[in-house]
């Protein structure tokens, strides 16, 4: 079974992500900031992670960068979560290591289509 963990400070989202989530198979973990997500991801790297673009404490960047630079032998598939469209917000995040990237609010027809898309290839 896969493991996902959603990271994002909003637990509405966390919610609905696990839902979507499951539905397909995974093991959802959830964590709520970056700080939380790195210290989970010492026990058990996840095969995919989904990161807020907008929480507080640790700056998402920085906690992509820092998965990236923990991973060992793993290579975890990374989805920034965002509300915008902003080019030079979706180039940063890939420079630093986010894999791709899902707009919110997300519906299940997209949501589902992007991991299925992203299980097909990891």
């Amino acid at each position: 079974m896969k493991h996902c963990m959603v990271v994002d400070d909003s637990d509405v989202i966390r919610r609905v992500a696990r839902a979507f989530l499951e539905r397909l198979g995974f093991m959802v973990t959830e964590a709520e900031n970056g700080d939380e997500a790195l210290m989970r991801c010492e026990v058990a790297m996840p095969d995919l992670i989904l990161v807020d673009w907008h929480m507080p404490g640790k700056a998402p960047l920085e906690t992509i960068s820092a998965l990236r630079a923990m991973e060992a032998n793993r290579h975890p598939f990374i989805i920034y979560m965002t509300t915008e469209n902003d080019n030079e917000d979706i180039a940063r995040a890939k420079k630093i290591g986010a894999d791709d990237c899902l707009l919110k609010p997300f519906d299940r027809i997209a949501f589902d289509g992007k991991i299925t898309e992203i299980s097909l290839y990891s």
